[in-house]
């Protein structure tokens, strides 16, 4: 078996490889390179790092931490390139009426199962999933598809072919499309899948630093433009902290009642389609990198009808209106910023929290988990998703 051309490695040269540079980790007697792994993690690549050099069996099965799914299991053996034999796996083997079965590396299923015994390696076993999604849990996330398996078990998108003509022609039922779009794919490690597949692809797609690069120096001058008419840097401050506060709720509201419109959807292929293109798109292909942001065109569309309510709410003084917007797209700014992180950057506490509640918005209940910079809004109105650990998972797939 493929397995046994694989090295022996060193337990000592194992642990000193505990590193982003290189990042060595254990199962049972297994080893795995994950170097290239740590920074696409979904729980940050912090938590990877921790258990450089060691075994992962424990907080892999660890239910209470985060139980990982079989997906998680498939995932980490791209990354095989070795066994070693550690002393509580000889110790296992010497124990065993059958030690054949779990030395010489890889141990068979039986093998497997006295290591269970002993608390030495977590076997794969099958795990229950959302039924929204047939997902488990984030790692699922980043598991890559099997395109042509899958269309041809779903009959929904081959995401070798352009996916806008595909859903426009599709004839799709709008509770069929519901279904699958919220069911997210992982694209070649995550890149872009095609969605026009012609000259209108680049226009699709946006890079992170485009939305800072554009907005900022526009909020700027905007500031300043207000400063010159009201130079009076508290009460700038206020009307900016002011728009920035009406953002958050503001970023509840679209992401709930516009992104999320799904069951009052139109069932036709035009409200399906442009379903798909705001938001759709985004839970179906949730790692792609390059539409995780919004286009600084789809963005002028939404902030467009916002100017007449900010000079309605500060009615007094258009300046002060001015202010209070900018502080609105600063919001903004912050929140495409924080969105692109949690999918794909490691964090800081407090954010890797956030981005574990964001990312279970994917992968568990599409349905609630609406905040994005902040779970406020949530609490306030009700859709705060539970904590993992009380998750309740659905019907095993």
């Amino acid at each position: 078996m493929p397995g046994l051309t694989l090295p022996t490695i060193l337990s000592k040269e194992v642990e000193s490889r505990n590193t982003e540079k290189s990042c060595y980790v254990t199962l049972g007697q297994k080893v795995y390179d994950i170097t290239e792994f740590v920074p696409d993690h979904p729980g940050g690549g912090d938590l990877i790092l921790e258990y450089g050099g060691k075994d992962v069996a424990e907080i892999m099965g660890d239910v209470i931490s985060h139980e990982h799914s079989e997906a998680a299991y498939e995932i980490l053996d791209e990354y095989l390139i070795g066994f070693v034999a550690k002393e509580k796996v000889i110790d296992a083997a010497v124990a065993s009426n059958k030690p054949d079965t779990i030395l010489p590396p890889p141990p068979n299923a039986t093998g497997m199962s006295e290591l269970r015994m002993r608390s030495v390696a977590n076997g794969v076993s099958d795990k229950p999933v959302y039924t929204n999604t047939g997902l488990s849990n984030a790692e699922d996330l980043s598991r890559e598809t099997d395109v042509n398996a899958d269309f041809k078990t779903h009959k929904f998108i081959n995401l070798n072919k352009p996916m806008f003509p595909q859903i426009w022609y599709g004839g799709f039922t709008k509770e069929f499309y519901l279904e699958q779009v919220h069911r997210p794919r992982h694209y070649k490690g995550g890149e872009s899948a095609p969605l026009f597949g012609n000259f209108l692809e680049p226009l699709s797609k946006t890079a992170w630093w485009v939305v800072p690069t554009v907005w900022l120096p526009l909020i700027s001058y905007g500031v300043y433009t207000a400063y010159q008419q009201i130079p009076r840097p508290l009460e700038i401050a206020a009307y900016f902290t002011l728009g920035l506060c009406i953002w958050t709720i503001l970023e509840y509201g679209l992401h709930r009642f516009l992104f999320h419109l799904d069951h009052y959807l139109p069932d036709n292929r035009v409200g399906i389609t442009l379903h798909f293109i705001l938001h759709g798109i985004h839970h179906y292909l949730p790692m792609d990198k390059y539409r995780l942001v919004m286009p600084p065109t789809l963005f002028i569309l939404l902030a467009v009808p916002f100017w007449p309510v900010a000079k309605t709410i500060l009615f007094h003084d258009v300046y002060a209106a001015l202010a209070g917007y900018c502080g609105g797209v600063f919001g903004y700014v912050m929140y495409d910023m924080t969105h692109y992180f949690l999918h794909h950057r490691n964090l800081p506490s407090y954010y890797r929290d956030l981005k574990k509640y964001h990312l279970q918005h994917h992968f568990a209940d599409y349905e609630n988990g609406f905040g994005v910079t902040s779970r406020f809004w949530d609490r306030i109105f009700g859709t705060e998703l539970p904590p993992l650990k009380d998750a309740k998972a659905a019907k095993a797939a």
